[in-house]
């Protein structure tokens, strides 16, 4: 079993920069993918960006040039580094994680099977 806690969110104004956080525990195994989700009221939840065991990464068209996946092997943590934030980026934040051994990346939520609770992000004009 997976376990994902988010933190970092908060309100900031349009340009503003945050640093979300996941931190994960459990077994996720030596080959693995994880992503950023988000969901805004009213919306269906999107991927943002995504990364594997092995560097890769893939970004939403919306977010490419602006937000920075990465993540720390040795502390179990994965990081969402979003620069020049605008309204449209006010969501509901998640973490999420593949099974052990999904070293493939995608941005669809059904590739993912473990979730966290989610950090909000909201940014005023």
């Amino acid at each position: 079993q997976v376990q994902l806690v988010e933190s970092g969110g908060g309100s900031v104004q349009s340009g503003g920069s945050l640093r979300l956080s996941c931190a994960a525990s459990g077994y996720i195994g030596s080959s693995y993918s994880m992503a950023w989700f988000r969901q805004a009221p009213g919306k269906e939840r999107e991927g943002v960006a995504a990364i594997n065991s092995y560097g890769s990464t893939m970004y939403a068209d919306s977010v490419k040039g602006r937000i920075t996946i990465s993540q720390d092997n040795d502390k179990n943590m994965l990081y969402l580094q979003m620069n020049s934030l605008r309204p449209a980026d006010t969501a509901m934040y998640y973490c999420a994680a593949a099974e052990p051994w999904t070293w493939w990346i995608r941005l669809l939520s059904d590739h993912y099977n473990y979730w966290g609770q989610g950090t909000q992000v909201t940014v005023s004009s």
